[in-house]
């Protein structure tokens, strides 16, 4: 730490003098008088001591923010489009070009004339990254269709393509969000065959992951390990198949917004087990597949009149029923069978209700209906 503190003390040292030594001019002229040499060389070294004490006691701080700036900056490009990338490149441009356009009036400004076009610089350039990113559909929509195209180029790797003249194309990837990771089945959907494409994480849900790893609290931090146990089996066992990718964001951002905005940048589909989620996304118009609606699909069809026998595991909520499930998890409430629990009956379904929570079956024993 101390000879990055050097550093920068030699730094502000050559900063300070060099900048007293363009400002004597002007100087000069702002108090009509003539510096003797010793006066000019004392001002110089003056200056400069100053800049080195400043830049001395700031030189540790100032190198962590660079640091942390150029980290911010490099994930910030990884993460970005070439969409995004595209348009900002071009936003700089112009915007360093109109810079240099005002660095001549600039620089004959007294005393600030020399540091004012390097200062217009940087706030032209970013002013003209914001402008252009905040105009991109706009900016894009003006380029002519093979400039566009290309610049939307970056979405190809994610996007279905057509090969030949063939309906063929190539499966959309899916980002899996934390409710979907945590619950464990995408393991065995992914074993089955029934999901196509790359399964993306993002980097904002891993973190998540690890600060429920991280929990004080016993259930979240079971939930958190056991997420990121179904991370390393999907790793695993599909090693080609199963992505991180960096993506900017703060902390405190949301997860689902920066999921969702992930996916329309990018054209994949959300993977979720999150019933307010999955809404959300269909709102914003982004592909969802939703794993509870998956399982309630695949769950057997019961009608009224089919005889199912099931196993009396428990007391229902209302006297004298009991309740059972079938092999696919599905819960039975069967009327009068409290006093069956622990026994496997053949019962007769009444009524089947469907909610988007999953599906319940209400019976009756059959021996009730011999009996009438």
């Amino acid at each position: 730490m101390e000879k990055v503190r050097r550093y920068f003390a030699m730094a502000g040292a050559i900063l300070g003098g060099t900048g007293a030594y363009y400002l004597r001019g002007p100087l000069e002229t702002l108090l009509k008088k003539e510096f003797t040499p010793i006066v000019s060389v004392s001002f110089i070294v003056f200056t400069a001591a100053v800049f080195a004490v400043i830049f001395f006691f700031i030189g540790a701080p100032l190198s962590k923010g660079i640091v942390g700036s150029v980290d911010w900056l490099a994930k910030s490009l990884g993460g970005a489009s070439l969409q995004d990338i595209a348009v900002s490149v071009g936003g700089l441009i112009v915007g360093l070009i109109i810079a240099n356009l005002l660095t001549p009036s600039l620089a004959r400004i007294p005393i600030v004339g020399a540091f004012l076009p390097a200062i217009a610089m940087v706030v032209l350039g970013y002013i003209g990254i914001a402008v252009a990113k905040s105009k991109k559909e706009d900016i894009l929509s003006l380029s002519p269709g093979r400039l566009m195209q290309a610049v939307k180029g970056g979405r190809s790797a994610l996007k279905p393509e057509r090969k030949g003249d063939l309906p063929f194309t190539q499966a959309t990837p899916k980002l899996l969000d934390t409710s979907t990771i945590i619950d464990g089945r995408i393991i065995d959907i992914c074993r089955s065959g029934f999901i196509e494409g790359k399964l993306i994480i993002p980097s904002f849900v891993l973190d998540e992951l690890r600060r429920i790893a991280d929990s004080a609290d016993n259930i979240k931090r079971n939930k958190g390990r056991r997420g990121l146990d179904t991370l390393n089996m999907l790793q695993r066992d599909f090693p080609t198949d199963v992505l991180t990718w960096d993506w900017p964001s703060n902390p405190g951002d949301d997860v689902d917004s920066l999921l969702l905005k992930m996916a329309k940048e990018t054209g994949a589909e959300v993977i979720t087990t999150d019933f307010n989620l999955a809404k959300i996304a269909e709102l914003q118009e982004v592909g969802v597949l939703n794993v509870n609606r998956l399982a309630n699909a695949l769950k057997l069809m019961v009608a009224p009149g089919e005889e199912l026998t099931v196993e009396i595991h428990r007391e229902g909520k209302q006297p004298g029923q009991g309740v059972g499930y079938l092999d696919d998890g599905t819960m039975v409430v069967v009327e009068q069978a409290k006093k069956h629990l622990g026994e496997e009956i053949t019962v007769v379904v009444t009524n089947v209700h469907t909610s988007p929570a999953g599906r319940m079956v209400f019976a009756r024993p059959k021996y009730l209906d011999r009996a009438e």
